[in-house]
C-alpha cells in the first residue's frame, strides 16, 4: 500500500510521514509550534502496533501532562479501536515512575503504601522542619529550601551527597536530611522523590533494570526538551540495549530551566545515540505566516539552535501590532479598548488571552477588564485539587491508605471539629516524638495511656475508630462507595453547607470529585491517590466559562488563541532583570517570547509601556526601555513600522494620544550628567552591596551594571534602583 494512501498516514503531510514511518532506532522529532507534534507522536504509537508488530505492553509513551495521556489514548482507540492500546504504559513521567516504584517497592526500600506529597504538603513538612530545626523562617524561607532541594534531586544528589561551600548551601544540606527522614517517616514521596527514586533503582539493581528493558523495549517521550536530568538517566538506561528511543522535542521552546528542566539533554541524546535519525516538522497549522515570520525573527536571534522554516497554507493574515503606552494603566486601558472593538467585529471572549510574564502584571490589567465589563479567568488560580474542602476530603482518603501520612493526620484530625484541641493535639506530638513514630501510632499510644482529659479520649478514640473502620471497608468497597462513606461519617455534607453561596459551592466541589471517582468504578484507591497527587494545573476540572483569559507566558504553553496580547514587553519585564546574568538566562527569555507569539492564529498584539511601577518602589516610576528583542521584529510584519528614535523619543509623545498628566511640549533638556562610575562600591536595598562595573547613558536613562556579592551581576535603571554610594576606604 502507498504511503500517501495508507489509513495511518493519508492526513499526514510528508514531513509527518516520513517521521512516523522511520525504521526502529533512536529518533528525534524536532517539531516547530503548532506543527501537529502530538498527531506525529500518536500516528507513530499505532504505526508501531499495526505496521511493525509491536506488543503494546512493550510500549511505555511519556507525555508532560495527564490530559495529554488522556487524548493521546483517545486518539489511539479511534485509530486502532477501543482498547487495542490498552496495555501500553501511557502517562507523564511522574505517573509512570509511581507505577513502577509501587510494583518495584522491596528493591526500591520503600513501602508499597507510600503517599505521594503534593506542593502544599511539602510546605507544610518544610515549615516544620525550620521550626524544628530552630531557623528564622524569615531568612531560610521553607519554600526556597524546597527549590534547592528539588533542584538537588533533579541532579540525583541524594541528601548525603549534597556539597557545601557557604553557609547558607550548610543548611540546606541540613534541612534536605531533616525532610527526607520526615518524608519517610511518613512513607511519603514527593514529586522529585518519583523520578529520583526511580533512576537510582535503575543505577543500582542491574536485574530490575534488565527486566523494564526487556518490558518497555520502545520508549516514546514528548516534549523532550524540558526533560531534567534525572529523568533523561531513566530513558538512557532503558534504552541503552535496545536503541527503541523516539522523542519530539523543540529546542526553541525549552522554558523551564527554573523548575529542573536540562536543555544540555539534546546534546546528551546525540552524544549517547550517534545512530539518531532527525526529522523536522515545518509546516504549522495554527499561525498566519505574518505571525511565524515574527516569530521567527525573534527566535533567529539564538544560537545552538536547528534552525526550522515554518511556513504556513493559511491565506492572509493580520500585521503583528506593536503598541506602545504611557504606563501599565494606559497599556490595560489599551488593551480593554482593543478587546470591545474585536468582539464589534467577530470574535467572542473565549477569542482571546492576554500574556504577561509574572503575575504581578494582572493587576492593572484586571482593573481595566473590570471596569469595561470585560469577564475574565485567571489561569493558575486556585486549582481544583488545591481547593481547601477538596484536598479535606482527599486527606481523609489517604489516611485509609497510609494511616501513618501525619501532614494528612493533622489536616484531618479536627474537620469537621470534633473537640480535638491543641494541646490534643500537641499531646499526640509529644508523645510521637517520645516513640519516633507517626503521630498516628502516638495517638493510639494517648488512647491506651489515658493520660489525657476524658473528653479530648473519646474524641481521639472515636477519631481512631472511624479509619479503622474505613481500613476494614477499603477491600470491600470501591473508591466511590468508600468516598461517600467517609462523608456520610463525618457529615461532611452539614459541615460546609452553612446556607452561604460559598458553602453551596464548596460542597459542588465535593460532588465533583464524587464525580470523578465514579468515573472510574475499578480503580484502586492507591491509584487513584496518585493520579490526583499528579494532575498538574492543565488538567484541573474543566469550567466552562465564557471569558478572557489570563495568564503567564510559562503558563501558556501547548495552548492556542485567535487574538493573543503580550503585554509588558520591556527590558526588566522580558528579558526579567532576575535573568540578565548569563547568555543562556537571555536566551531563555527570547524562546518565552517566541512561546507566548506562537500562541496566536490569527491576531497578534504586542505592547510595552514607556513608564511602569517597580515592585520595590511602587510609588515611583521610572522610563522603561522597549525589550531588545522588539529590535529583531522586521517592519515587514507590523501594522506601523517601528520608531527610529523610540529610545530618545518614545512613539507616544508622537502620537495623537494625550497623558492628561502630561505637560505641554517643552524643549528637549540637556543629557544627564552620570550619578555613578565604575568601581563605585554601593548598597541596594534588595541586593546589598556590590561594585559598578559600568555605567552609561542609553537615551535619557543611566544604566548601571552592578557586581552584587552573592548575587552576580545586576543592570539597573539608576533613577530607580534603591542604590547608595558607600564612601570609600
Amino acid at each position: 500500500m502507498e504511503p500517501t494512501t495508507h489509513p495511518l498516514l493519508k492526513i499526514l503531510n510528508a514531513q509527518q510521514r516520513a517521521a512516523v514511518t522511520a525504521p526502529d532506532g533512536p529518533v528525534l522529532v524536532l517539531a516547530g509550534p503548532g506543527s501537529g507534534k502530538t498527531r506525529v507522536l500518536t500516528h507513530r504509537v499505532a504505526w508501531m502496533l499495526s505496521e511493525m508488530r509491536v506488543q503494546p505492553w512493550r510500549v511505555l509513551a511519556v507525555t508532560f501532562t495527564n490530559k495529554a495521556a488522556r487524548e493521546m489514548r483517545q486518539r489511539l482507540d479511534q485509530m486502532l479501536g477501543a482498547g487495542q492500546a490498552h496495555a501500553m504504559l501511557l502517562g507523564t513521567f511522574h505517573a509512570a515512575c509511581a507505577r513502577i516504584l509501587r510494583r518495584e517497592a522491596a528493591a526500591a526500600h520503600l513501602s508499597p503504601n507510600f503517599v505521594i506529597f503534593d506542593t502544599d504538603d511539602q510546605l507544610a513538612v518544610m515549615k516544620q522542619v525550620v521550626a524544628d530545626l530552630g531557623l528564622d523562617d524569615k531568612r531560610y524561607r521553607p519554600r526556597g529550601l524546597l527549590s534547592a532541594i528539588s533542584a538537588a534531586k533533579n541532579e540525583l544528589i541524594a541528601p548525603t551527597e549534597y556539597e557545601t561551600k557557604t553557609y547558607y548551601e550548610e543548611i540546606v544540606a541540613r534541612a534536605y536530611a531533616r525532610y527526607q527522614a520526615t518524608l519517610r517517616k511518613n512513607e511519603g514521596l514527593d514529586f522529585d522523590d518519583l523520578l529520583m527514586e526511580t533512576a537510582l533503582l535503575f543505577k543500582r539493581d542491574s536485574e530490575v533494570l534488565a527486566a523494564y528493558r526487556e518490558r518497555y523495549r520502545y520508549v516514546l517521550v514528548d516534549e523532550f526538551q524540558d526533560t531534567n536530568m534525572a529523568q533523561y538517566t531513566i530513558l538512557r538506561l532503558l534504552a541503552a540495549e535496545h536503541h527503541s528511543l523516539y522523542v519530539v522535542a523543540d529546542e526553541d521552546q525549552s522554558i523551564y530551566s527554573w523548575r529542573g528542566a536540562d536543555y544540555r539533554n539534546m546534546r546528551r541524546l546525540r552524544e549517547d545515540f550517534p545512530a539518531l535519525r532527525q526529522f523536522l516538522l515545518e509546516e504549522n497549522y495554527r499561525s498566519t505566516q505574518m505571525i511565524l515570520d515574527g516569530a521567527q525573527a525573534i527566535i533567529a536571534g539564538n544560537s545552538d539552535r536547528t534552525p526550522k522554516q515554518l511556513f504556513t497554507r493559511k491565506t492572509g493574515g493580520t500585521p503583528i501590532t506593536l503598541h506602545e503606552a504611557y504606563d501599565e494603566q494606559d497599556e490595560a486601558t489599551y488593551v480593554a479598548r482593543e478587546i470591545q472593538n474585536l468582539l464589534r467585529a467577530r470574535h467572542s471572549y473565549n477569542d482571546i488571552a492576554i500574556m504577561y510574564r509574572t503575575n504581578a502584571q494582572s493587576r492593572a490589567l484586571e482593573e481595566a477588564l473590570m471596569r469595561y465589563n470585560i469577564p475574565y479567568r485567571i489561569i493558575g488560580a486556585t486549582r481544583f485539587y488545591s481547593r481547601r474542602e477538596v484536598k479535606d476530603v482527599l486527606a481523609y482518603l489517604r489516611l485509609v491508605q497510609n494511616p501513618d501520612d501525619d501532614v494528612s493526620l493533622l489536616r484531618a484530625i479536627n474537620v469537621p471539629p470534633r473537640g480535638i484541641g491543641a494541646r490534643t493535639v500537641e499531646g499526640v506530638a509529644t508523645a510521637a516524638q517520645q516513640r519516633e513514630s507517626s503521630y498516628y501510632q502516638g495517638l493510639l499510644h494517648v488512647i491506651q495511656e489515658n493520660k489525657l482529659g476524658g473528653r479530648a479520649i473519646n474524641a481521639l478514640r472515636t477519631f481512631a475508630t472511624l479509619i479503622q473502620t474505613w481500613q476494614g471497608l477499603r477491600e470491600q468497597l470501591s473508591v466511590a462507595q468508600l468516598l461517600t462513606r467517609i462523608l456520610n461519617d463525618i457529615d461532611y455534607d452539614h459541615y460546609l453547607r452553612d446556607g452561604t453561596e460559598e458553602g453551596d459551592a464548596r460542597w459542588e466541589n465535593v460532588q465533583a470529585l464524587r464525580g470523578v471517582v465514579a468515573d472510574a468504578p475499578t480503580i484502586a484507591l492507591a491509584d487513584f491517590l496518585t493520579e490526583v497527587a499528579l494532575v498538574a494545573d492543565v488538567d484541573d476540572l474543566a469550567e466552562e466559562v465564557v471569558a478572557v483569559t489570563l495568564l503567564t507566558l510559562h503558563s501558556a504553553k501547548g495552548l492556542e488563541y485567535p487574538v493573543v496580547f503580550l503585554t509588558g514587553l520591556e527590558e526588566g519585564m522580558l528579558p526579567h532583570s532576575r535573568s540578565l546574568d548569563t547568555p543562556e538566562e537571555i536566551a531563555e527569555e527570547r524562546r518565552l517570547l517566541y512561546v507566548g507569539m506562537t500562541r496566536a492564529e490569527e491576531q497578534l498584539y504586542l505592547t510595552h509601556a514607556f513608564r511602569r511601577s517597580w515592585g520595590y518602589q511602587s510609588d515611583n516610576s521610572g522610563p522603561a526601555l522597549p525589550s531588545r528583542f522588539l529590535e529583531d521584529l522586521p517592519d515587514a510584519v507590523l501594522a506601523r513600522a517601528k520608531k527610529t528614535q523610540k529610545k530618545t523619543q518614545p512613539s507616544w509623545a508622537a502620537t495623537s494620544w494625550t497623558n492628561p498628566r502630561a505637560a505641554k511640549p517643552q524643549a528637549a533638556p540637556p543629557l544627564p550628567t552620570l550619578q555613578y562610575r565604575q568601581g563605585q562600591r554601593v548598597r541596594h536595598t534588595h541586593y546589598g552591596e556590590g561594585i559598578v562595573m559600568e555605567s552609561q547613558l542609553d537615551g535619557r536613562s543611566e544604566m548601571v551594571t552592578v557586581h552584587f556579592e552573592g548575587i552576580g551581576v545586576k543592570r539597573l535603571l539608576a533613577s530607580m534602583a534603591p542604590l547608595q554610594v558607600l564612601a570609600e576606604h
